[in-house]
């Protein structure tokens, strides 16, 4: 590792950081050193989760609409709830065999779990799935399943981003979140996309094969057994070969249990720049909420093929692998919250820009579908959009890795990022809510009925009318969104801008006798 003036890198004290400084860290780790370890331990476990779990998971989502089921929208795998993580997180922080290291106690025997875990249901999942053939999917034990896959996963990823904390300098510790976003993209291209298209006996017959079969290259069971036999063998060469740097967690940083592992978690939330941060990230996102949630849901209301959608997403797995690489040249200063700042604004707009496509849509559509030039403009602008949304999410990640204390660092690291994760699922949730109240409506064929309610809508029917939409909520939502996004950029966007000003100090446990 080269060497540096600590004092001069430190992410939350020192102002002036050097952007070339940045450039020249970016660089190193492409070559020898511990970055690069923890770049390619993080890569490969955020990869292997992806890969273990994100099939199966539209697997459920099948099931699920087998018995009606209604999945109307699809998450990114980083905005995916995770049981329990809080707790698991302070286990995670206050229980391990120092001998063996900090971090590996954990991470080592949870990837032998999943493996094993994975090669077992490799036996079973057709099982559990269904036959087609009258015996439907077994959704009490796939729910079991889920539930104990996303319990290891969110283990994992707390011994992960903890071990971040130690295994980085402090000035290269916003990398972690490059690994994070690079390693589960590339997880969910090759363990969703390119396994469904494997999977499919018309695309492999169509472009794969000569002579046509009853199903694809790969099966789900081989894809289990495949990734559950890496796990292991991955695993068995991170224990052997990765040793924990034990003058990087000396005891002094240890816990002295899962006591004073809370004790220290009810002193990070009662800190007034933790309690700021939160306040503010969990208000931050209400200005995407209409784009986000429900844009998606009106271009197929518009008739746009949910499939050409689907297939819209595929060019754009290399940029979303690509995007963290070069923003983190940006993120791995001291001051990430700029990045988070400045792309802000055009991501607002994008919001504007995205309820002029739907309103474009129905105006472009002919007998046979779509243009080809109408594709090409949503690819252009869903580009756009995830350039302004990685922008954000990796300037966030990198904050939290950079404030949270090395002390609890899992526990820490895994409170700031449930609540910036709260901050994009709460307004989300709203924003789907409140378009029927914001559509307005009017009774056509029929005097003296409206469409207000549910009620009223059915008294116009019975009346030999119809409900015509005269304005779609989604476009007021859209402008009230943007507005309201704009106002919280002014007016409380510079203030947590300087919550990476503040010193260490301000975000370090402390610890009470």
């Amino acid at each position: 590792m080269p060497e540096t003036d600590t004092r001069a890198l430190d992410p939350l004290s020192q102002t002036n950081f050097n952007l070339h400084k940045s450039h020249a860290d970016f660089q190193w780790l492409l070559g020898p050193g511990p970055l690069r370890k923890l770049l390619s331990l993080a890569l490969i476990t955020r990869f292997l989760r992806a890969q273990g779990w994100r099939r199966t998971e539209d697997e459920l989502r099948s099931a699920e609409a087998a018995v009606g089921a209604s999945t109307p929208e699809k998450r990114s795998p980083q905005e995916l709830p995770r049981p329990g993580t809080e707790t698991a997180s302070m286990w995670v922080d206050a229980v391990s065999l120092r001998s063996f290291g900090r971090r590996k106690s954990w991470l080592v025997p949870t990837q032998y779990i999943l493996g094993l875990f994975m090669i077992y249901m490799s036996t079973q999942v057709d099982l559990l799935l269904g036959d087609g053939e009258g015996r439907g999917p077994n959704v009490v034990a796939l729910t079991g399943t889920f539930f104990f896959f996303e319990f290891l996963a969110a283990t994992q990823d707390i011994a992960v981003d903890g071990w971040a904390l130690t295994m980085l300098s402090r000035e290269n510790v916003g990398y972690a979140s490059t690994c994070n976003s690079v390693g589960q993209t590339a997880g969910y291209f090759l363990g969703n996309v390119l396994f469904l298209a494997l999977e499919s006996a018309s695309f492999c017959n169509k472009y794969l094969r000569f002579q046509p079969q009853p199903q694809g290259i790969v099966t789900l069971s081989d894809f289990l057994f495949f990734w559950g036999a890496v796990f292991l063998i991955t695993t068995t060469l991170v224990a052997l070969l990765k040793k924990e740097n034990k003058e990087l967690t000396p005891t002094k940083e240890e816990t002295k249990g899962i006591t004073d592992t809370y004790r220290l978690l009810f002193s990070i939330i009662k800190m007034p720049a933790v309690l700021t941060f939160c306040l503010l990230i969990l208000t931050a996102k209400i200005g995407f909420s209409a784009a986000d949630a429900v844009t998606g849901l009106k271009l197929v209301e518009e008739g746009v093929p949910k499939e050409h959608l689907a297939l819209l997403a595929v060019p754009m797995v290399p940029l979303q692998i690509i995007l963290p690489l070069i923003i983190s040249k940006y993120t791995a200063g001291p001051q990430p919250l700029n990045t988070f700042y400045k792309a802000m604004p055009f991501r607002l707009l994008l919001g504007l820009e995205f309820a002029f496509l739907v309103w474009w849509t129905p105006t472009v559509k002919h007998e046979g579908g779509f243009p080809v030039y109408y594709y090409v403009v949503v690819l252009l602008s869903y580009a756009l959009h995830q350039i302004t949304l990685y922008s954000m999410y990796v300037a966030i990640m990198a904050f939290n890795a950079k404030v949270s204390d090395p002390l609890i660092g899992g526990t820490y690291m895994t409170l700031l990022n449930t609540v910036s994760n709260l901050g994009g699922n709460w307004p989300s949730t709203v924003a789907l809510w409140l378009v029927d109240p914001l559509t307005v409506k009017e009774c056509a064929g029929a005097q003296e009925q409206s469409c207000g309610t549910t009620v009223a809508a059915e008294l116009c029917t019975k009346a030999g009318g119809s409900c015509v939409t005269t304005l779609d909520g989604y476009y007021v939502e859209s402008v009230i969104c943007v507005i309201l996004g704009f106002g919280w950029w002014f007016l409380l966007g510079p203030k947590f801008k300087k919550l990476q000003d503040e010193g260490q100090s301000s975000w370090k446990c402390k610890r009470t006798n």
